[in-house]
């Protein structure tokens, strides 16, 4: 008999990566040498050492390596210096199936985010190396509430970060649903036993979480290997807005005229512009999201037209909204509902709201060619937008704007992840 395509899932690769491994950097005639020296990690399970489950498919072998000694500088950057590891010194506390590439990755997207929220209760739930759901909180059980019900259904199956102690509380309505990893700087009395009740979930502590915002800022280099095995080597992504007072006038000159946002954002607006635009940081491009209250509302990732992605973050949000209410009310998802009425009327009412999009701010990682994207959120009530700048037709933007009595500001620097 064939074997279930499901038992792939239960695969445990052999590692035969070496323990060591080590990345140089040289001038042509060899001089200069600056070399990065790796240690492979393994786990302590089942009474052996253990390494990636696998890659990101069953049939890849993979292997995770930390940085053990040596630094980098090119030009007037450096590198983040050995001994410092975040995801990479991840404690295994609890693994009924220990993780594979992708757990690892979706922690270490969480915490490229999160490290730019260290001054208040934050949480990421991560889905396929995205943000499906990100909030800020006065406590993480509010941050996790707002973070899952951003998309409910999304968060199935998901990596939960966070960047406080997981209380009990929060950790109790986390089990309420089904995740993959959960990863915390610490975990309060009794939620590890609670986390044995699902013993496949895979928990990680990561200590240094309480020390993120010394990340904030730092390069590491980013690797990308081709299919011929040539390697396309950057420095990673630091967004230089990082406080409000770092974001530009929305202004252009074009054909002699000068064009600019007649007025600025409140208070309110700037805190969520900032929120959602280092939020995009972690978001795979072409995106757009629709931020209100230190909350994501909808994210649209990974697609190819600008117009294209701010209709989906803009769908997304009136699909996931209409599952919101038909799970409070009925705890039920919306698709599951079997009374046609009552699902009209739930999209009616959505509809009404407009997918709670009114008030909330839109952020794009590039600019806008045209002003048919900007449109898109402006049409359902976005007052304030935050873009890079710089298209040829930024006054036609600004003057959407305009029309609409929303506020705009620029980075001057675009947001670009692939």
């Amino acid at each position: 008999m064939a074997a279930k395509l499901s038992d792939a899932y239960k695969t445990i690769n052999k590692d035969n990566f070496p323990p060591k491994m080590e990345i140089s950097f040289s001038e042509s005639d060899g001089s200069g040498r600056q070399t990065l020296s790796y240690e492979r990690v393994e786990w302590e399970i089942d009474g052996e050492k253990r390494g990636l489950r696998y890659g990101e498919n069953p049939d890849q072998e993979a292997a995770l390596y930390r940085l053990s000694a040596g630094n980098l500088q090119l030009g007037d950057v450096v590198a983040l210096e050995a001994g410092r590891p975040l995801a990479s010194a991840a404690q295994l506390l609890q693994s009924g199936k220990h993780p594979g590439k992708t757990n690892l990755t979706d922690a270490d997207a969480g915490l490229n985010i999160l490290r730019y929220f260290a001054d208040r209760p934050c949480v990421v739930i991560i889905k396929h190396n995205n943000p499906c759901g990100v909030a800020v909180g006065a406590t993480l059980f509010e941050a996790y509430h707002k973070a899952y019900f951003a998309d409910r259904v999304a968060a199935f199956g998901g990596c939960v970060v966070v960047n406080r102690t997981l209380d009990a509380e929060t950790a109790k309505r986390i089990l309420e649903s089904y995740v993959e990893v959960v990863v915390a700087p610490d975990y309060g009395p009794g939620v590890l036993e609670l986390f044995k009740t699902k013993p496949n979930i895979r928990v990680l502590l990561i200590r240094d979480i309480a020390r993120l915002e010394t990340f904030a800022g730092e390069r590491v280099i980013d690797l990308k290997s081709l299919i011929d095995g040539g390697v396309v080597a950057q420095w990673s992504f630091v967004p230089q807005a990082r406080r409000v007072t770092d974001f530009l006038p929305a202004a252009t000159v074009s054909k002699g005229v000068e064009y600019r946002v007649k007025r600025e954002p409140t208070a309110a607006e700037l805190e969520d512009l900032l929120f959602g635009w280092l939020v995009e940081a972690g978001v795979t491009s072409n995106s757009v999201l629709y931020v209100k209250g230190g909350v994501t509302v909808g994210i649209g990732t990974g697609e190819q037209d600008r117009v294209g992605v701010a209709e989906i973050a803009r769908d997304k949000a009136y699909r996931k909204l209409a599952d919101r209410l038909a799970w409070e009310r009925f705890q039920t998802p919306f698709n599951a509902l079997t009374d046609k009425a009552v699902q009209a009327d739930l999209e009616n009412e959505v509809k009404s709201l407009r997918g709670g999009i009114p008030g909330s701010v839109m952020v794009s990682d590039a600019f806008f060619p045209f002003r048919d994207g900007v449109d898109v959120g402006l049409r359902e009530g976005v007052t304030a937008v935050v873009q890079p700048g710089g298209s040829l037709r930024d006054w036609e933007v600004i003057e959407a704007v305009n029309e609409a009595g929303a506020a705009m500001v620029f980075t001057g620097q675009r947001s670009f992840r692939h």
